[in-house]
């Protein structure tokens, strides 16, 4: 990473931290990063943080800290460190590092890779009206803001389709309510935990219907992946079993990543992340998995399903790209090499982020389609 990578890096922290609302300030044309004074930390510094604080009503620390949030993941950056009064001192990765530390985090961490305690101090209320869309959503973005270390509570107006059979349609859905009923809009234990509407534009459907006619992934992923304020196209061509459908080209990018690790286990070799670099064309896939920790905490914040289901589906274009160009198992005679080492490994990843995506949606991920 070079010094201008490392001033692109840093100013595209602050352009999310902005568009996040964690940040109320102007974003400057430019952030300039300089080589660390002898007897400083780590390999760069920046003041980013000391130029933005007071527009933003903010102490210089608090401002160096939602930065280096949003940088200490980057690619090529190695640690981040706040020192002074504020400024930001970076370390960065020597080449390759950061891959495979993407990859081994991928790997130890599993199908919660990209959780994290960015909202741990967050007590969350969401109450829906008596609609199966706004049900979903509501369950789909407590998983979500959940798996940031959030605490949450959701109520839905009335029963209607909860009591009796539909109850058990909506359990069907993955659907759970807390309570019934309109709550207050602030609570008497917790004031500071408004009450917070979920109002997706209605499904025009019941859940039996959705149920009956596309089960319970397909239903799902008709109702989340479009943003809540579009309609929710829940036509036949969730059904449909070709890679013009996203849901199945998700689950069969999934599927494929475990054939490739039964395939490899039948020629008797396992994956290394350290085993050999990688090709230029495996860039986009790396980067993808590098940025989805970011990608689930934007998608928690703005209580948005919907960027989790494109986000999964970049990784599976990504991921058949890649396995196109660099196949993860030899053909013909050719032996297991460290390359086939090294990719078997990032087709894993892949397959263990998009498992864990389709997870927090409440979605199935079978080995087999």
């Amino acid at each position: 990473m070079t010094p201008a990578d490392l001033s692109r890096t840093v100013l595209h922290a602050v352009h999310r931290a902005v568009a996040e609302n964690a940040l109320r300030a102007p974003v400057p044309a430019r952030v300039r990063v300089e080589r660390t004074r002898p007897g400083g930390s780590g390999d760069y510094a920046c003041a980013v943080a000391l130029q933005l604080a007071g527009d933003a009503g903010l102490p210089a620390l608090e401002v160096a800290r939602i930065l280096r949030e949003r940088v200490a993941a980057e690619p090529g950056i190695g640690r981040v460190e706040i020192t002074g009064p504020g400024f930001l001192s970076f370390t960065l990765d020597a080449p390759g590092d950061s891959d495979r530390a993407v990859l081994d985090a991928v790997r130890e961490q599993g199908s919660a890779y990209g959780h994290g305690g960015a909202l741990r101090d967050e007590v969350l209320r969401f109450h829906h009206a008596r609609e199966v869309r706004a049900a979903v959503t509501a369950d789909a973005v407590r998983r979500l803001v959940v798996s940031q270390g959030a605490r949450v509570r959701i109520s839905c107006e009335e029963a209607g389709e909860m009591g009796a059979a539909g109850e058990a349609e909506w359990g069907l859905l993955g659907v759970t309510v807390d309570a019934y009923g309109t709550p207050p809009v602030t609570s008497p234990a917790d004031p500071s935990a408004p009450l917070i509407p979920v109002r997706p534009v209605p499904a025009g459907a019941t859940a039996r219907e959705l149920l009956e006619r596309l089960g319970p992934d397909a239903a799902r992923w008709g109702l989340l992946r479009p943003a809540s304020h579009d309609r929710a196209p829940l036509g036949d061509e969730l059904l449909v079993q070709g890679e013009g459908n996203p849901l199945f080209l998700v689950r069969y990018a999934y599927a494929r990543t475990r054939v490739l690790t039964r395939g490899a286990a039948a020629l008797g070799f396992t994956p290394a992340t350290d085993a050999a670099p990688y090709e230029s064309s495996a860039r986009p896939l790396l980067d993808l998995l590098a940025d989805h920790p970011r990608a689930l905490l934007a998608a928690a914040r703005h209580r948005a399903p919907d960027r989790v289901a494109r986000q999964l589906e970049a990784v599976a274009h990504a991921f058949f790209d890649f396995h196109d160009s660099c196949p993860p198992l030899p053909s013909g005679d050719e032996k297991p090499s460290a390359a086939h080492r090294s990719r078997l490994a990032l087709a894993e990843a892949a397959g263990t982020v998009l498992a864990g995506g389709l997870s927090l949606l409440g979605i199935s991920a079978p080995a087999h389609l």
